[in-house]
């Protein structure tokens, strides 16, 4: 099952997104995710992909401090964001480089929980990452991992597929994650539970979707450069996309885009 994903994340981008889900999302996939996962105080927490530290900051503050958490990425530019972020809270959190392609640098049975959101589906061989994330668990800990669900941001593609007039390329997580992810979690864990998150984002304009589909379709992913060559092909598409999504707005009063997202809860 080795695939590797030919895929890099800004820190602009991932903040542009994360930013257009807080303003027009109507539910916080935050605080879906603590009252899934119950967390207590005292917990050893690991989050492998931790991005630029949201969900580290998550954690810390629905603990109220009480909880050694570290996380870790392999992308050093969203890791000198978690590390400002860590800073202005006075350093609670252990922040260390961190590539889930290769055995995790801990000890069998370190952590009560490994958190890994939106990020598994990017790892070349998942049953060993899968396995990994295993073994650094305590007996009895948990894995948690969240990403896109088959259907996640159906209109979305729509409105690409109908501006570009082509079939959009396989997405890493929609394409991977309930099936070749959930399968590996339940080989490898005790027993497995799937939450369901469903974010309406709602646009009376068509700018915020626009700045959205920059932010996930820029040519630095390298995710969808099958509908565009170079630069002058990537600025028509968008064009095309606008015309698309303004249409939707004229005839509809708005555009509203759906995140269907899955999370994956394995038991050690």
């Amino acid at each position: 099952m080795n695939q590797k994903i030919d895929y890099k994340e800004t820190t602009n981008d991932l903040l542009t997104r994360i930013d257009i889900h807080n303003k027009y999302g109507g539910r916080d996939i935050d605080q879906w995710m603590l009252d899934v996962l119950r967390l207590q105080p005292g917990m050893k927490i690991l989050d492998v992909g931790c991005g630029g530290g949201k969900q580290l900051m998550s954690y810390y503050k629905y603990l109220n401090g009480d909880a050694d958490i570290t996380g870790g990425d392999v992308n050093e530019e969203l890791l000198e964001q978690a590390r400002f972020e860590n800073t202005k809270l006075g350093n609670p959190f252990t922040i260390l480089p961190l590539d889930f392609n290769r055995q995790l640098p801990f000890d069998d049975n370190t952590f009560d929980l490994v958190s890994c959101c939106f990020a598994i589906y990017y790892a070349s061989d998942i049953p060993y990452t899968i396995s990994e994330m295993h073994r650094v668990l305590k007996p009895g800990g948990r894995l948690f991992t969240s990403g896109p669900m088959p259907d996640n941001k159906k209109v979305f593609y729509d409105v690409i597929r109908e501006a570009s007039g082509k079939e959009i390329p396989p997405m890493p997580g929609s394409s991977r994650y309930s099936s070749q992810i959930y399968a590996a979690i339940e080989n490898t864990f005790s027993k497995v539970e799937t939450e369901i998150f469903e974010n309406p984002l709602t646009f009376k304009t068509a700018a915020p979707f626009i700045a959205y589909t920059r932010a996930s379709l820029d040519e630095d992913r390298r995710l969808w450069t099958s509908l565009f060559d170079n630069r002058e092909e990537y600025e028509q598409l968008i064009q095309d996309i606008t015309r698309v999504a303004d249409g939707i707005v004229e005839k509809d009063g708005k555009l509203v885009m759906t995140k269907v997202v899955g999370g994956f809860i394995g038991t050690k």
